[in-house]
């Protein structure tokens, strides 16, 4: 088969080029510079929209609507392919109590620039579903983690690279907890998604959480750092991700993250 990975060059998309060529499908990554230029022969096949920002949409605001909406509109409209996969985000939840995919009360405040990205995130998946077409759809993400995560704009890059100071000192409270996902699980996932799924939206997440502070033990064991909580950190929590489509559909269970902790430190 086909596959199209916008975005290739990213922490998902490689490992998603990756097992596709050791899978012996044909790949094609376009760049930024030539993703808009005419549709191959034969059509783009299955396409991946693994193209976005991370930690660092604050400081990018542009980038980050360009990434999630604005870049997306020309390749939706030529509808030059066998199916599409927009990759989103399980942030879309925050502020709601109910993290089902088919969840109609997602909040967002545009006053606040943290929801820029909750914003953008929304757009691209409203351009995506309002086409109707069946192969069309969504995969809301959590947070995905792997080996050398410090190289990432990430909560977890952050205490890496803290900890190779020798001091990590944590900006929200230790309590705070998230759904993590190892990057092997969300890629077999997503491509079971793209050419199976049934449904228009998935969240791909392992339906566990971690707290921040079992991540700060884990990595200051591995690394001789010492920790410390900021005074006045406040909760970062986000709610349980719910994975009751996947696990029903694809018979998906992830594997636990946190004993691999020392990959996602070294590598």
């Amino acid at each position: 088969m086909r596959f199209t990975i916008f975005g290739a060059t990213g922490f998902i998309g490689s490992h998603l080029v990756r097992r596709l060529q050791q899978a012996g499908h044909d790949v094609l990554a376009p760049s930024r510079h030539d993703m808009h230029a005419a549709p191959p022969v034969g059509g783009h096949g299955h396409v991946i929209w693994a193209i976005g920002l991370t930690g660092d949409f604050h400081s990018r605001p542009f980038d980050t609507m360009a990434a999630n909406v604005s870049e997306l509109a020309p390749i939706l409209s030529q509808q030059n392919f066998d199916s599409f996969l927009y990759l989103s985000s399980t942030r879309v939840y925050a502020g709601s109590g109910n993290t089902a995919e088919a969840s109609s009360h997602l909040v967002v405040t545009p006053s606040n620039p943290s929801d820029l990205y909750n914003i953008s995130k929304l757009a691209g998946e409203s351009l995506c579903l309002g086409l109707a077409r069946p192969d069309i759809r969504v995969a809301r993400l959590a947070n995905v983690t792997g080996p050398r995560e410090e190289e990432r704009f990430t909560f977890l890059g952050d205490i890496c690279r803290a900890a190779r100071s020798g001091q990590i000192w944590l900006r929200s409270a230790r309590v705070s907890e998230k759904d993590y996902i190892w990057i092997d699980d969300a890629v077999t996932l997503l491509l079971r998604i793209a050419t199976d799924g049934q449904q228009r939206i998935y969240n791909v997440a392992s339906g566990r959480q971690v707290r921040h502070q079992a991540w700060l033990e884990a990595i200051s064991a591995l690394s001789g750092c010492q920790w410390g909580v900021e005074p006045g950190a406040t909760d970062a929590s986000f709610p349980p991700i719910d994975i009751s489509r996947v696990a029903a559909e694809f018979g998906f269970a992830a594997s636990d993250v946190l004993p691999r902790a020392a990959e996602v430190l070294n590598g």
